[in-house]
């Protein structure tokens, strides 16, 4: 059975750090879990477009788009997250 491609790309640590991801529960709960022992508290999450055509007309790779920045240094951006996790469960 073929492995579907990631749907979502969160990046960290200053865009050093990146992980691939299948569904937005898994962005938020990994942002929950990870993000106190971030160097940059600062995560951005970038979801999957539609994919390039190469030249010979068959599909290349997806393009990813900026969504949203969390920034677990502001106040409330925790608490918001945990509250859409929850809503997703």
């Amino acid at each position: 059975m073929p492995r579907s491609a990631p749907k979502w790309q969160l990046r960290f640590d200053g865009g050093r750090q990146q992980r691939y991801l299948p569904d937005r529960r898994s962005v938020l709960h990994y942002v929950l879990a990870i993000g106190p022992q971030a160097l940059d508290p600062r995560f951005e999450v970038w979801a999957a477009g539609e994919r390039l055509p190469l030249a010979d007309g068959s599909a290349g790779g997806a393009v990813f788009s900026l969504v949203e920045v969390l920034d677990l240094s502001e106040p409330g951006t925790t608490e918001r997250v945990r509250a859409e996790l929850e809503s997703l469960a």
